[in-house]
């Protein structure tokens, strides 16, 4: 299950003393393992993004067959779903739109 804080926003800058979800990670091997981190820590994210698609999918499925009559625990897992989808496509136009903004530097 994924807990999301929507107080929370992933794309402002670190506080001071470099603390924070945006802060940069340093380790001894460089940036290359930090960038590896951060690989990873999104591949984790999108599974948890599909585990809830699925798991959303499945309980549309019960309530359709008569094994769940319980309609507010499958809306709750639709919107949950639906939210975390918003949220990854929002984190990827944001990715986009620096990789343009990025190439179209002038060197």
């Amino acid at each position: 299950m994924m807990n999301v804080n929507p107080t929370a926003n992933p794309f402002s800058p670190a506080p001071a003393g470099g603390v924070g979800p945006m802060a940069p990670k340093t380790t001894g091997a460089g940036s290359a393992s930090g960038f590896a981190d951060t690989v990873k820590a999104a591949q984790s994210q999108l599974g948890k993004v599909n585990d809830l698609q699925q798991a959303s999918d499945v309980s549309i499925q019960d309530l359709l067959a008569g094994r769940n009559e319980d309609i507010t625990s499958v809306v709750s897992s639709v919107a949950k779903a639906d939210m975390s989808f918003k949220l990854l496509i929002g984190v990827r136009n944001k990715l986009v739109e620096a990789y343009k903004e990025t190439m179209n530097m002038p060197l």
